[in-house]
């Protein structure tokens, strides 16, 4: 592991007030550099047996190795979800200061 390797982790809740808490606590507890939100989108997926259709808010969190079981923890804790989606995709290149920043900004910052 590369604790300062960034990665994007996705999950999809079903609505938009859900997505800003999600990504709202998440940014807070310093477990995500910040949160993306995007619009509705429409899932179709196999739930106990059956074909499912429904709207939902993606939000992409952006963090690193070193954050990633915190931020997964807590998303399982806050989410509504009995099985929510939570994929990590590392990120094999940016912007050196973007990445930078990410490192930085989910940190803890020290305690005196």
């Amino acid at each position: 592991m590369n604790p300062t390797r960034a990665l994007t982790v996705l999950t999809t809740t079903d609505s938009a007030a859900k997505a800003e808490a999600l990504a709202r606590g998440a940014v807070e507890a310093r477990l995500a550099a910040c949160a993306q939100i995007s619009a509705p989108v429409t899932s179709v997926y196999r739930w106990r047996n059956a074909i499912e259709t429904s709207e939902e808010w993606q939000i992409l969190f952006k963090t690193t190795e070193a954050r990633y079981d915190a931020l997964e923890t807590h998303l399982r804790t806050h989410h509504d979800y009995e099985t929510p989606e939570i994929i990590a995709t590392p990120v094999v290149r940016g912007s050196a200061a973007y990445l930078a920043w990410v490192a930085e900004e989910t940190t803890a910052p020290e305690q005196p």
